[in-house]
């Protein structure tokens, strides 16, 4: 890990994470044994007490713009019920976004959705280069030793991507309580879409409120796309899951949709291993 060079939020002489706090990343399950690997890229609006706050309030880390509300605890319980690995990450989306290209400048956003962030304001590349090194790649390389733990059993894992969503972005109203991302592979998500809208009180977006085919979805096409692994993202509407019981009913509405897709589509899970694509 590169700690050298001088940053205007920490000196990087030391260790972006302090003794006594959270690791870059948790990984929930690790032993499951389920063909599912579940990941949440937004899932703590923690910031390292190094970066303190990045200049931002409580108030405002607690919005959307510090994580995807409900999502890790929804995230946790389907990997209890599946018996199934998750990864999540263990800090703000605002230290650096791990579902974005390094390169791409919203992975350290100076400004979301119309909020400045002070911390991020005019960093320097050795202070974005921590970050990577600090929690970036650590992330991704967890996704990746679970992948493989899935190789190794020569099993593949339908490989599902937990998010949330404001019910409201630039005015407008969202009245999808869920959707359902997906780019060219359809195996999982068009299964899945016909086993949620099967309930006729749910609104399921097909590519709503965001679509599988931007570059939003950068953990999907790092690990799941590249591999041909059966793939989703899953967009489920924050107002929804905002405390727990609300992340555990939709827990459970996901868990039995998914349980019907993997039961009823078992040779939709995989390809051929002649292919190999899971290397």
């Amino acid at each position: 890990m590169n700690l050298s060079g001088h940053s205007s939020a920490q000196t990087l002489s030391k260790p972006l994470i302090g003794a006594g706090e959270p690791p870059a990343f948790n990984w929930l399950n690790a032993g499951g044994t389920a063909p599912v690997l579940l990941v949440c890229d937004h899932a703590s609006r923690r910031i390292p007490q190094t970066l303190g706050n990045l200049g931002l309030s409580d108030s405002e880390l607690s919005r959307h713009i510090g994580w995807d509300i409900g999502a890790a605890e929804v995230t946790a319980c389907l990997a209890k019920a599946f018996d199934a690995p998750a990864v999540l990450t263990g800090y703000s989306r605002l230290v650096i976004d791990c579902n974005r290209r390094i390169e791409d400048a919203s992975s350290i956003p100076e400004i979301s959705d119309g909020t400045k962030v002070p911390g991020n304001e005019a960093l320097p590349s050795s202070a974005r280069q921590q970050r990577i090194d600090t929690f970036y790649h650590p992330y991704h390389a967890a996704i990746d030793e679970s992948l493989k733990n899935f190789i190794d059993r020569e099993q593949v894992p339908a490989f599902i991507s937990v998010h949330s969503c404001t019910p409201v972005m630039g005015g407008r109203h969202r009245p999808w309580h869920i959707g359902v991302l997906s780019n060219r592979d359809l195996r999982l998500a068009a299964p899945l879409i016909e086993s949620l809208a099967a309930d006729a009180e749910l609104v399921v977006g097909d590519n709503e409120p965001y679509s599988g085919k931007s570059e939003a979805g950068y953990t999907i096409q790092a690990h799941a796309e590249k591999r041909g692994i059966p793939h989703v993202m899953l967009e489920i509407r924050q107002d929804l899951i905002g405390d727990s019981a609300g992340a555990q009913h939709w827990a459970h509405v996901i868990e039995k949709a998914l349980r019907q897709v993997l039961a009823c589509c078992p040779m939709r899970m995989a390809y051929p291993p002649e292919n190999g694509l899971l290397r």
